[in-house]
């Protein structure tokens, strides 16, 4: 059956299909425009756990998911396919083992002690910044693939190291692109907790390439005084919009259509969006690994992303991070991280030229 056939016969009213991919949709992974890398990896978490379970959760959620986005209601038509492989579980599988050689790490830290005078500890730290290194470049390597076969990729984690290989991929085909990075936190530690790719450092790293040439962070309200001496260090080239700044404007008139607006001038042509999932209120994802109370609303997000998308930009890719299921039968954070993916989706297509219908209004 052609895609085409199967656009036909396929009732989106319907939920969607149980043994199909992402959304249940029925399409394989070449007829579909938009790829999906799943990054099940929560190797160097140092607070609450569960991130590398986020792609299944929201695969699940993804099932419940109406097709008809009123703003993009044709988008279920152009395929959006998860790579599950067995590339996939491997990373699962790894993510599991080096998280638990991390904790005691973590945990000689936190309790003021020097790992340094642990032998096994400082080996099994260079092990975790080995495999990290690895799992990078393995990352790398899917996405420049589905990059060659002329797709639309994006990265959903796992926690936020996840996404540097897929920044790297963007970097052999991009020669200058900007970060938008909604998050709750500056992530500029440098080798957080001694790990060289932790969760808190990625933005740290994503500076090591010279192909970004902006990183403009929004709803940010935790930081340190290294992150904040390294974006003085940056002159101009990490420019922070914190939730304090954001909100302190509101309560004296200002829209956020201006705000999203003043964000996105700072942007260069080329944009990646870089989303962890705790930059939003925390009851939109209680679960995830690092909730900071404050933040901005699911619609806030989706609206900068819209006005994103229309502004002359170029949307290149996206990661969307930190989801991370509740206790069993708690699927609010799957349900929203999927809807958020979806959005995201419609979002990266629209911008991309892809036909996504016409917005519904009532």
């Amino acid at each position: 059956m052609t895609k085409e056939q199967k656009i036909a016969t396929f009732d989106p009213s319907q939920p969607g299909l149980a043994d199909a991919s992402v959304f249940g949709l029925p399409f394989t992974a070449e007829e579909s425009e938009i790829i999906i890398v799943p990054a099940p990896w929560e190797v160097t978490v140092s607070y609450g756990a569960g991130a590398s379970q986020g792609p299944e959760a929201i695969l699940e959620a993804s099932f419940q998911v109406d097709l008809l986005h009123q703003e993009f209601p044709d988008l279920w038509k152009l395929g959006m396919f998860l790579d599950l492989n067995d590339k996939t579980e491997e990373w699962s599988d790894r993510s599991r083992k080096y998280k638990n050689l991390a904790q005691p790490i973590i945990e000689t830290l936190e309790n003021g002690e020097k790992i340094e005078d642990n032998p096994e500890l400082i080996i099994h730290l260079n092990e975790i910044n080995t495999i990290c290194a690895q799992f990078k470049d393995e990352v790398k390597s899917r996405v420049k693939y589905w990059l060659e076969q002329g797709k639309k990729v994006v990265l959903l984690g796992g926690d936020h190291s996840t996404p540097l290989g897929y920044y790297e991929a963007l970097a052999e085909k991009y020669n200058d692109f900007g970060l938008l990075h909604l998050d709750a936190h500056m992530d500029l530690r440098i080798a957080y907790e001694g790990f060289t790719y932790s969760h808190a450092s990625i933005m740290y790293n994503a500076l090591k390439l010279p192909q970004i040439s902006k990183i403009v962070q929004v709803g940010i309200r935790d930081f340190c005084k290294e992150e904040v001496e390294v974006v003085e260090a940056e002159a101009g080239r990490v420019k922070v919009f914190t939730d304090r700044d954001l909100k302190a404007e509101t309560f004296e008139g200002v829209t956020w259509k201006q705000q999203c607006e003043t964000i996105i001038a700072q942007l260069p042509q080329k944009v990646c969006i870089s989303f962890d999932i705790d930059g939003m209120y925390p009851w939109y994802c209680p679960n995830t690994g690092t909730p900071v109370p404050g933040g901005f609303s699911f619609e806030q997000a989706a609206y900068l992303f819209s006005l994103l998308a229309k502004s002359g930009k170029e949307i290149i890719g996206f990661d969307l991070v930190e989801v991370a299921p509740g206790e069993e039968g708690d699927d609010w954070d799957g349900n929203v991280g999927a809807r958020m993916l979806f959005h995201m989706c419609g979002v990266l297509a629209k911008n991309n030229n892809m036909e996504t219908g016409k917005e519904v209004k009532f």
